[in-house]
């Protein structure tokens, strides 16, 4: 990484990037060249006020160049085995919505199912077959993603109870989805205004392309498993993520949308700490309140010109009330056959991983400028259209 510092842009690095990414894999092929808008929008963007700390920039360059690594040896994946790119993925169950409206709690319960396969954390992180089970803990890539992960709490502990992560456990999409650089992970780690201005206005159609193709890479050694996957930003992206998975069954998460900022806002702060000099909870605050109400505004409308089979609403109190009836109701809906394997798995992982194991997670409105009543304003069209409970 030291050869970059002898750059005064980061526009520069944009070659520099992909040299070490070259010689970190002995490989050279990068595929299609989707991903170079956005990476370019990027380093223009941390030309411009980031406020990012010496590891933030550090942890910034890092990334970038995982990023580039992983879609190397994603190409040789394919090139060494090109018939997993014939592997259907067919009817995936699809939890989205706002975020921290429960459903990391719901893709951890419905991901304990025996007979259903989800994206694990390592290999979200380097996408591969998916190894034995039992062999996983000895996996270098494994033993990279629990010390990232290890790291992470150790440097803010209380990230654990916000938001709990775990190397085997299911795991967002977010980090096949940077595979094109086009994902909300940028704007987590740092503010990045010119970046998100380009892409929220981009389709993710090519993103998502790639996205299926990595599912079946990971999915190659159990064909016949049926997918579940999780990920908000899915609903930012609706229309794109259903043009690639036009059977999807859509599980839409809602709660009150002031709880959900409030909680937000928190994980963000806590992740820009972790990258920035200085953390401006107004300004998240602000800024995730306008991006989530114009994802939802815009999703109830591409939702209207769809089968409204194919989609499930799980209000947070109905969750909260019987996680595993609100699964059995979610199964039902859809279809899918509920098996005493299934209901025996989930009431385990229930059992075991009750609201709280992992600290309490302190968040008040009582901090913000913002009030509650403007953020019940800004989303009165998503509280009026899906009967939102304001608590």
């Amino acid at each position: 990484m030291q050869r970059l510092d002898k750059y005064d842009r980061a526009v520069d690095w944009l070659e520099p990037l992909h040299d070490i990414a070259r010689e970190e894999t002995g490989l050279d092929d990068f595929g299609d060249e989707h991903y170079l808008e956005g990476l370019k929008v990027l380093l223009e963007q941390y030309d411009m006020d980031c406020d990012l700390s010496p590891m933030g920039v550090m942890s910034s360059k890092m990334k970038m160049v995982h990023v580039l690594k992983r879609r190397l040896l994603a190409e040789q994946a394919w090139k060494d085995d090109p018939s997993v790119l014939d592997i259907p993925i067919e009817k995936p169950l699809v939890i989205t919505g706002l975020v921290r409206t429960g459903s990391t709690a719901l893709h951890y319960l419905l991901g304990s199912d025996p007979d259903r396969q989800f994206l694990p954390y390592w290999l979200s992180e380097h996408p591969q077959p998916r190894p034995p089970e039992d062999t996983w803990q000895d996996h270098p890539d494994y033993q990279q993603s629990k010390g990232a992960i290890d790291m992470t709490y150790e440097i803010d502990p209380s990230l654990k109870a916000i938001h709990f992560m775990s190397p085997d456990w299911p795991e967002e999409c977010g980090h096949l989805m940077a595979q094109n650089f086009t994902d909300d992970y940028w704007e987590g780690a740092t503010r990045v205004p010119h970046y998100l201005e380009w892409y929220k206005q981009k389709s993710l159609v090519e993103t998502y392309r790639r996205h299926k193709k990595l599912l079946q890479l990971i999915g190659s050694t159990q064909p016949e498993m049926p997918w579940l996957i999780k990920y908000p930003v899915h609903m930012k992206h609706l229309r794109s993520f259903l043009e690639i998975y036009p059977d999807a069954r859509v599980i839409w998460t809602h709660r009150d949308p002031s709880n959900v900022l409030s909680s937000y806002a928190s994980l963000i702060a806590g992740f820009r700490k972790l990258n920035c000099n200085a953390v401006d909870h107004e300004d998240i605050v602000q800024e995730q309140m306008e991006s989530w109400a114009a994802a939802a505004d815009r999703a109830i409308e591409i939702r209207s010109e769809h089968d409204p089979a194919q989609f499930y609403d799980l209000h947070f109190e109905d969750f909260v009330g019987d996680s595993v009836a609100a699964a059995r109701r979610i199964y039902d809906s859809f279809g899918i056959e509920w098996t005493d394997r299934a209901e025996i798995a989930m009431r385990e992982h229930h059992a075991d991983n009750q609201q709280g194991k992992h600290g309490k997670h302190d968040h008040s409105l009582g901090v913000l400028e913002t009030s509650r009543q403007a953020m019940l304003d800004r989303f009165a069209n998503y509280i009026e259209h899906f009967g939102v409970n304001i608590t």
